[in-house]
C-alpha cells in the first residue's frame, strides 16, 4: 500500500471512529493512530469537529499537535508499564522499579496536559489594551483617564467621567471604579484560574444578595375513573436561594520608578496579577467556603447516601475502601457515580478531582482488564475522559483520604450559581509604603448550590 493510500485510510478510520463508536473509544482511536500519523489524525480530528459545529481552532497551533503527539506516546508507555507492574503483583513478585516507572510516566502525562491548557488559554485570550474599538466615547474617555490614575494618580476628572461611562457598581467608599474593559480582563483572568468558575451558572447583579427560587417537586397528576369525582392534586414545591456577594480585595505593589518606565504594561501587570488572586480565592471557596464572609463550596453542604437522597443535601457513593478506592472491580464504583447522577443531568455534566486523583484513576481498568476507564482528550480540552464522561482538574479538591470527598460529578451550570456583584474597584495608595505604590482592588462575588440533584460526590469509604 503507498504513503498516500495508508494515509487517507488512516483519516477514513479515524473520522469512522469519531462518528459511529462511543466517545471514549474514539479518543483511544485517535490517541492510537497519533502514534503513527499524528499530524494526519489531529487534521483530520478538527476537521471532523468543525463539521458538526464546534471549532477547536482556525488553524491548531504547532505546539498543540506536537503536545498531543507527546501524550499519546506517554499514554501508551503508561498502560504497557501498568499493565506490567498488574501482572507482576498478581505473580507476587517485586514491583518497586516498576512502580517508580508508573508514577513517573503519569507525572509525565500530568505535565503535558498543563502543558496543553495554558495553549489552549493562550490560544483563546484577548490581548489587553485592544478592546478600544469596542467602547463608546465616555467608555474610551474614562478608561484614558483611569489609565493616567494608575499612572501619575490625577484623579481630578475620574469621577464625573464615571458617570458619564454610565458605570454602576459596588459603592466605592473612597475608591474609584475600574473601567469596564479592565474589569472584564480581571474576571477573564480569574475564570482561567478558577476551575468550577468556568463550568458554573454565572449572574451578573446589582446589588449585594441574589435570591431565587428553584423547584424541588413538580406537579402531580392522579388518575380518576369513569364517573368518578376528582380531587385536588399535589401542588410543586419550591425552595427559596439566598446567595450573598461578598466583598474580596486583591493588592498588587509596583515600585514607583517602575511607574515612570514608559515601556512598562502597567494595565496588563496589575489586572492580570488581581485576576490571578481573585482566582485563587474564589476557586478554593467555591469548592471548600464556609459561606461566612465567603462562598459556600459544594463539600460545605450536608450530604447523604444517594439511596437516601433528600432535597437540600448532596447524594454521594463510596469509594469500596477507606482512602482508597476498591481493591477489587475498582471502576465499578465510578460506574456507580456517573449514574448515580440522573440521566437528565448528565448531558453536560463534568467530573472534577485533584491532579493526584487523577493519577489513580489512570491505573484503573474495567473489571476484565481489557480496557482502561480513562482516555486521553484528543482535543486537548480537557485532561481526558473517563468513560465518556470529561474531566477537568481542580487542585482545590482534596487528595485522596480516608472518608474524603475527592470526586465530584455534576452538571455545574445547572447545580452551581457564581453571583458576581457589577463593578470592580480601586483605592491607589502611593503613601503607606515608600517607594512603592499600592493597587487595591476590590470586588464581590458569592457562590452557593442551586440544585442539589444535580451535583454528586465520591466518598473515599
Amino acid at each position: 500500500m503507498s504513503t498516500t493510500s495508508k494515509r487517507i485510510a488512516l483519516m477514513l478510520t479515524t473520522a469512522l471512529a469519531f462518528i459511529a463508536a462511543p466517545v471514549a473509544y474514539a479518543a483511544q482511536t485517535v490517541t492510537t493512530l497519533a502514534q503513527e500519523s499524528a499530524y494526519v489524525a489531529f487534521e483530520m480530528l478538527t476537521k471532523y469537529m468543525a463539521s458538526v459545529g464546534f471549532i477547536l481552532f482556525d488553524t491548531p497551533p504547532d505546539e498543540l499537535k506536537t503536545l498531543l503527539v507527546k501524550q499519546g506516546e506517554a499514554f501508551e508507555k503508561f498502560k504497557q508499564a501498568n499493565d506490567q507492574l498488574m501482572a507482576a503483583k498478581a505473580e507476587g513478585k517485586a514491583v518497586s522499579d516498576l512502580s517508580t516507572t508508573v508514577e513517573k510516566i503519569n507525572a509525565e502525562i500530568t505535565e503535558l496536559t498543563k502543558q496543553m491548557n495554558d495553549v489552549v488559554k493562550k490560544a483563546n485570550r484577548p490581548a489587553v489594551g485592544n478592546t478600544e474599538n469596542a467602547l463608546t466615547e465616555d467608555q474610551l474617555e474614562h478608561r484614558n483617564a483611569f489609565l493616567n490614575f494608575l499612572r501619575k494618580g490625577d484623579a481630578s476628572s475620574l469621577s464625573s467621567l464615571e458617570r458619564k461611562a454610565l458605570q454602576r457598581g459596588s459603592d466605592v467608599d473612597g475608591g474609584y471604579l475600574v473601567p469596564v474593559d479592565l474589569a472584564a480582563e480581571i474576571d477573564r483572568v480569574a475564570g482561567t484560574i478558577s476551575v468550577l468558575r468556568g463550568l458554573s451558572d454565572v449572574r451578573s447583579i446589582g446589588t449585594n444578595k441574589h435570591q431565587f427560587r428553584v423547584k424541588t417537586k413538580g406537579l402531580a397528576a392522579r388518575w380518576v375513573g369513569e364517573g368518578e369525582t376528582g380531587g385536588e392534586t399535589e401542588n410543586a414545591k419550591y425552595a427559596r436561594i439566598e446567595i450573598d456577594a461578598e466583598e474580596m480585595e486583591a493588592e498588587p505593589h509596583v515600585f514607583n520608578d517602575t511607574l515612570e518606565d514608559a515601556d512598562y504594561n502597567l494595565e496588563m501587570d496589575v489586572t492580570e496579577e488581581a485576576g490571578i488572586a481573585f482566582g485563587e480565592a474564589e476557586g478554593a471557596a467555591f469548592i471548600s467556603g464556609n459561606g461566612v464572609k465567603k462562598p459556600r463550596g459544594i463539600l460545605t453542604y450536608d450530604t447523604v447516601a444517594n439511596g437516601n437522597y433528600v432535597w437540600g443535601k448532596l447524594g454521594f457513593v463510596v469509594s469500596g475502601a477507606a482512602g482508597a478506592f476498591a481493591a477489587a472491580n475498582p471502576g465499578d464504583n465510578i460506574l456507580n457515580l456517573l449514574h448515580s447522577l440522573r440521566a437528565q443531568y448528565r448531558n453536560g455534566a463534568t467530573l472534577l478531582m485533584a491532579d493526584t486523583t487523577l493519577a489513580e484513576v489512570r491505573k484503573i481498568k474495567d473489571g476484565s482488564g481489557n480496557f482502561y476507564l480513562f482516555n486521553p482528550d484528543p482535543t486537548g480540552n480537557f485532561a481526558g475522559y473517563v468513560l465518556g464522561a470529561p474531566v477537568e482538574i481542580d487542585d482545590n479538591m482534596p487528595v485522596i483520604g480516608a472518608n474524603s470527598f475527592s470526586i465530584a460529578f455534576g452538571n455545574f451550570k445547572r447545580g452551581y450559581r457564581i453571583v458576581d456583584r457589577s463593578g470592580i474597584a480601586l483605592i491607589r495608595d502611593n503613601i503607606t509604603s515608600k517607594g512603592t505604590t499600592k493597587f487595591n482592588f476590590r470586588k464581590r462575588v458569592g457562590g452557593g448550590v442551586r440544585n442539589f440533584e444535580a451535583i454528586k460526590l465520591m466518598k473515599f469509604a
